[in-house]
């Protein structure tokens, strides 16, 4: 087992990136909270796309913008740290300067700026977990890739709050909230090159089949693709049960996804530290355990009837994100901790191809397989994801131990040299 990490609020932030960096992501997940979530009514209502044409396009930008994710991996690869941070802020800012260009009725522009705008979301967490592992090693590593997730959902949510308060003002008001965006993207783009981090790794020679995951990898981020269904469950298996299926009010389902935001804010670094004494393996598998187990809940639930369903509803959804909590303090970290040195950005550039391809399909499959009932809805999920965690607690790690401690983390960047510039 690991020790515990404790960190202090002021080691926390210097193992986040420092001062302004964390301002960065802050100001950056506002933007992104205020655009992402109403991008659709934009195409809708601002250029009077057809439903079916803006859901069209919104979903190529974000497929198109996985292709992209192997060029900044080999970016990232090259030592580039805080400027692939920055640029996929600032290919974000011309997204919404062609979203505000786009005359009504053209759904090629709009496409255009969903594809920059999904670029961006793409490679922004790759980049951030990348520059996370230069300047902050072992357990203190994972305490501030969490601490980015729970400040990363502070500002998406508060974000959100605001971009609700704006949509009363209709057309106008989407457009002035895009060109706030496009501000703050371009701010935060400023702030993150400010700290300039950037790696030097050790000159190791490629081998042959050097350029993918080691097999453990991949069975990991195979596994990763189910794992991710968590994160659309409170925004989209959850509504579609309650409103379709149980005919609850929609204030149910928005209670779920504020308690989600809470908990994850608040809760995101204090159970990646009580987890860090064990390894991040098993942690990961856990998450897929505890998950489970919710998505079995969920089935119990929804039979209760109309009277205690939704009530019973709320209440499981605390323990599913309890499941993505620890997901997400693990996840990342065991792929950050398992790749090579030199294979890190190219590695992390898979581990987002995994994420953005589950989050891409789980929509769709969330949604055929709740037309066949709860059953199977939830009883598929909870055994893909048990298959799932079974795979992840079965693979045998070589080189790094999942669980090791700082000391070993830091001994497995002998040879990398970190530029850090403050000014």
């Amino acid at each position: 087992m690991a020790t515990t990490t404790k960190l202090q609020p002021r080691a926390l932030v210097r193992a986040s990136g420092g001062p302004r960096y964390a301002v960065a992501l802050a100001v950056d997940a506002l933007g992104t909270g205020m655009l992402r979530p109403f991008l659709l009514l934009y195409g809708l209502t601002v250029l009077r796309l057809s439903a079916p044409a803006t859901g069209i396009a919104m979903t190529v930008g974000v497929v198109v913008g996985l292709v992209c994710m192997p060029a900044v991996g080999r970016w990232l690869d090259r030592g580039a740290r805080s400027t692939v941070v920055a640029a996929s802020m600032l290919v974000r800012v011309l997204g919404v300067a062609l979203l505000l260009a786009t005359p009504a009725g053209h759904v090629w522009l709009f496409a255009a700026a969903a594809l920059f705008l999904g670029i961006g979301n793409q490679a922004w967490p790759a980049a951030h977990a990348a520059l996370v592992a230069t300047v902050a090693h072992g357990r203190e590593r994972d305490a501030a890739l969490a601490a980015g997730r729970a400040l990363r959902n502070a500002g998406l949510g508060a974000g959100a709050l605001l971009a609700t308060a704006c949509l009363t003002g209709g057309a106008t008001a989407l457009q002035a909230l895009a060109a706030v965006t496009g501000l703050t993207y371009l701010a935060a783009a400023a702030l993150a090159w400010s700290v300039h981090v950037h790696a030097r790794p050790a000159a190791t020679p490629a081998k042959d089949g050097d350029e993918g995951p080691a097999p453990r990898m991949r069975a990991l981020l195979a596994a990763n693709v189910v794992y991710v269904f968590c994160l659309n469950v409170p925004e989209i298996a959850l509504p579609l049960v309650l409103v379709t299926q149980m005919h609850a009010s929609p204030v149910w389902s928005a209670a779920i996804f504020v308690a989600n935001t809470v908990l994850v804010v608040t809760l995101q670094v204090p159970v990646t530290v009580l987890m860090s004494r064990f390894s991040r393996r098993a942690v990961l598998a856990l998450a897929g355990v505890v998950l489970a187990a919710s998505y079995l809940g969920f089935l119990a639930a929804t039979s209760l009837g109309h009277g205690w369903g939704a009530p019973a509803v709320v209440t499981v959804s605390v323990i599913c994100t309890i499941g993505e909590i620890i997901y997400a303090g693990s996840a990342t970290a065991l792929v950050t901790a398992l790749a090579p040195t030199h294979l890190l950005g190219r590695t992390l550039a898979r581990f987002q191809l995994s994420t953005g391809f589950g989050l891409a399909v789980s929509p769709a499959v969330i949604t055929a397989l709740a037309s066949h009932g709860s059953a199977a809805l939830w009883g598929s999920l909870a055994g893909a994801t048990l298959l799932s965690a079974s795979a992840v607690a079965t693979e045998k790690d070589r080189g790094t131990r999942p669980g090791a401690g700082p000391a070993a983390s830091a001994a497995r960047f002998q040879g990398t040299e970190t530029v850090v510039k403050p000014r």
